[in-house]
């Protein structure tokens, strides 16, 4: 079996570069980090991380908690953070909360249980509310024996919960996909926005802010961040005599639904109604939907929360880090520059 000393020298690097890799890649310039992972990877060396984690009495695993699996959201992060767990050898429990506070708490209590090393975390609001300062990094202010991640979401409040955080500047990208519509003509942008976590309502203020720039209104409907609740709401504001001419929607679900429902009506997108919103799903690519969106960089989310995860395992009184990530809004079909009224 490789030795630690053995990727070294098939790296050409010392021992201390690979142990950063493997510890704190983030400290190691890309470059480099990437000759060392090629050689580990090409001897099949296994980071001994069981062996230290029993001396520091805790197993060589990690927990993933998130609201919602079926969201294709958390599946691209749930895949990046297997990833770097079984490239660090690391074993992973992924739980699934449905947004219960009780179910959340269960899981939490089965990572103590399991002395995992760590967790990262899509809270639930209640969590959030509860969060308070704590002195020390990487603890959200509760009494759990390990680090956690928070992804996604975040207090209302920047020091309520000195801990690492991963996020999406949610609010300029919805900023920048409002101000796209407005550019191209269109006056009344309704949002289908989603009540459960602090990015519905950063969305919103973003898709706010737009509209207050070009002189519009705000039309924000608060939604579960379902699908169905997507289609019903949608299906009422196209049912209005001053329905929207657009509509955006603040997750992937939300915007399916707004689809199935602009297509129930036997409306065409976007000769009657434009469509856009979040999340680069594979389904929004396709050529009769077209639909604009904003491409959350979902795999560099759970990579960079397992990284962030990692170093406060090797140093846990470092102090907290925010990542906050930008989106790309993709332009498709579904806003096409509205035609002049006849």
């Amino acid at each position: 079996m490789a030795s630690i000393k053995d990727v070294a020298q098939h790296a050409g690097v010392s021992t201390t570069t690979v142990s950063r890799v493997l510890s704190n890649p983030e400290a190691v310039r890309p470059g480099l980090r990437e000759q060392v992972l090629r050689s580990i990877a090409a001897l099949g060396y296994r980071p001994n991380l069981a062996a230290r984690r029993l001396r520091q009495q805790r197993a060589s695993l990690i927990g993933l908690i998130v609201s919602d699996i079926r969201n294709p959201f958390f599946t691209d992060i749930g895949r990046a953070v297997e990833d770097m767990a079984y490239r660090h050898g690391l074993r992973l429990i992924l739980c699934n909360t449905d947004e219960d506070p009780a179910k959340e708490q269960s899981y939490l209590e089965l990572m103590a249980d399991e002395q995992a090393s760590g967790v990262i975390i899509s809270p639930t609001p209640e969590r959030l509310e509860r969060m308070q300062p704590r002195s020390r990094g990487g603890r959200p202010g509760e009494d759990w024996p390990f680090p956690w991640v928070l992804v996604d979401r975040a207090p209302a409040h920047p020091g309520a919960a000195p801990c690492d955080m991963v996020l999406l500047d949610n609010a300029g990208a919805a900023q920048r996909l409002t101000a796209h519509l407005a550019g191209r003509g269109y006056r009344r942008i309704a949002l289908l926005a989603g009540s459960r976590s602090s990015t519905g309502r950063e969305r919103h203020d973003g898709y706010a802010q737009a509209l207050r720039a070009h002189g519009l209104e705000p039309q924000a409907r608060w939604l579960p961040p379902t699908a169905a609740a997507g289609m019903a709401a949608a299906a009422e504001l196209l049912r209005a005599p001053d329905r929207p001419d657009a509509l955006v929607a603040t997750n992937g679900l939300l915007l399916m639904g707004a689809l199935q429902a602009i297509q129930a009506a036997g409306l065409a997108v976007p000769d009657d109604i434009a469509l856009a919103g979040f999340d680069n799903n594979d389904w929004t690519a396709l050529p009769r939907l077209d639909v604009t969106v904003i491409a959350q960089p979902t795999y560099d989310i759970g990579r960079s929360a397992t990284e962030l995860l990692l170093q406060r395992i090797a140093e846990p009184d470092r102090p907290a880090r925010r990542m906050v990530l930008d989106g790309e809004l993709v332009v498709r079909g579904s806003t096409a520059a509205r035609r002049p009224a006849d």
